[in-house]
C-alpha cells in the first residue's frame, strides 16, 4: 500500500505482512501506540493483544515491526519517533566493494575440497553475512522478516558464498496453480514454502558448478535445521530469478523445478504503476508429497 487513507477511513481489512488486520485490530494498535514508549514494545504488545504468533509459538516481532512502519506509512497509526538515530551498529543497503579484491579463486569443485555450510547464528557471523550482501549482491542488504536461516559457505580456500532463507511471497500465480491451492489453504500452510531470498557466490570465486553443489546442499539440510529454529518441517522451497539477468541454470542443475513466469509487478501494486523485472519461478520438493500436504483441503 502506498496511499494515505486516514485513521478513521477504513471499513473492510487492510493486508500487511501476510495479514489481515481489521478496523477494531487497527484501533487496537493505535492503543498501544498512544500509550507504549518505543516501536519494539509496540511491535511485542500487538503480537500478544493480536494472537500473531508463529508456528512454534514465539511473537511475529519482526514481521510485527515491518507491518506498523508499513500503517504508518499509509496514515493508518502514529509511531512514536524511533530511538535509534544515529545508525550505530547499522549497515546501510550497499557498500563500496574493496578496491583491492583477492585473488581469483579458479579451481574445480574437487581441488577446491570439502564445502560446509555455516548457519548465522553468533553476531559476528552476522555482520560478516550481511556485509558480503550489501557489498557484492546486486540487490543489496535488507533485513528479512519473520523466520529465517541464513549460511555462510565455507572452505579450506576460505568463504566462497552466502545464502538466505525466508518467508515465502504471499501470492505467485505459477506456484500457487503448481501446488493446486486455494485461497484458504494457502493461508493456512503458506508458512511451509520457504523463500531462496539471498544467493550469492564471491565475485573472485570461478568454480564450476559450484553453485548448484552450494543449492544442493543447502536443501538437504534445511528441513532439520528449520525443525530445530522453528519447530517445524517445511516441505517446498521457492525463488525467483531475473530472467533478463540470469539464466537459471544453477537451479535447474540443482533439479529445482521451473514453473512458470511472474507478470513483472510487486505484492503492493494494486494499481499496476510499479512495473518489477520479469521473474522466472522455480520451486524444489524438500518432501516427495508436498503438493498433497500443501494442497490438502483446509
Amino acid at each position: 500500500m502506498g496511499r494515505a487513507l486516514g485513521a478513521g477511513a477504513l471499513s473492510a481489512p487492510v493486508r500487511y505482512c501476510g495479514r489481515e488486520f481489521s478496523e477494531a485490530e487497527l484501533e487496537v494498535i493505535r492503543g498501544l501506540a498512544a500509550t507504549l514508549p518505543t516501536r519494539r514494545a509496540i511491535a511485542d504488545a500487538a503480537c500478544e493483544a493480536l494472537g500473531w504468533h508463529r508456528h512454534d509459538g514465539q511473537r511475529k516481532d519482526m514481521s510485527a515491526r515491518v507491518a506498523l512502519l508499513r500503517m504508518a506509512a499509509d496514515g493508518l497509526v502514529t509511531l512514536p519517533a524511533p530511538r535509534n538515530t544515529n545508525g550505530n551498529g547499522r549497515i546501510t543497503r550497499r557498500l563500496e566493494p574493496d578496491p583491492e579484491l583477492p585473488p581469483a579463486l579458479v579451481a574445480s569443485l574437487q581441488e577446491l575440497g570439502r564445502i560446509e555450510l555455516v548457519l548465522v547464528d553468533s553476531a559476528a557471523s552476522s555482520k560478516r553475512w550481511r556485509t558480503l550482501i550489501a557489498t557484492h549482491h546486486y540487490l543489496g542488504y535488507t533485513p528479512f522478516a519473520g523466520a529465517q536461516l541464513r549460511y555462510l559457505v565455507e572452505t579450506s580456500r576460505g568463504t566462497v558464498a552466502a545464502l538466505g532463507f525466508a518467508a515465502s511471497a504471499w501470492k505467485c500465480a505459477p506456484r500457487d496453480a503448481h501446488i493446486g491451492w486455494d485461497a484458504r489453504a494457502r493461508e493456512a500452510r503458506l508458512h511451509l514454502v520457504i523463500g531462496n531470498a539471498r544467493f550469492l557466490i564471491l565475485p573472485h570465486v570461478r568454480v564450476a558448478n559450484l553453485a548448484s553443489a552450494v543449492l544442493a546442499r543447502a536443501a538437504r539440510r534445511l528441513r532439520s535445521d528449520w525443525q530445530t529454529a522453528y519447530g517445524y518441517e517445511p516441505v517446498l522451497l521457492e525463488t525467483f530469478v531475473e530472467c533478463d539477468r540470469f539464466s537459471g541454470a544453477s537451479y535447474r542443475a540443482a533439479n529445482w523445478l521451473h514453473v512458470g513466469r511472474t507478470q513483472g509487478r510487486g505484492k503492493l501494486d494494486r494499481h499496476h504503476e510499479h512495473a518489477l523485472p520479469v521473474k522466472d519461478v522455480y520451486l524444489h520438493p524438500l518432501h516427495r508429497g508436498y503438493r498433497r500436504i500443501l494442497g490438502a483441503p483446509v
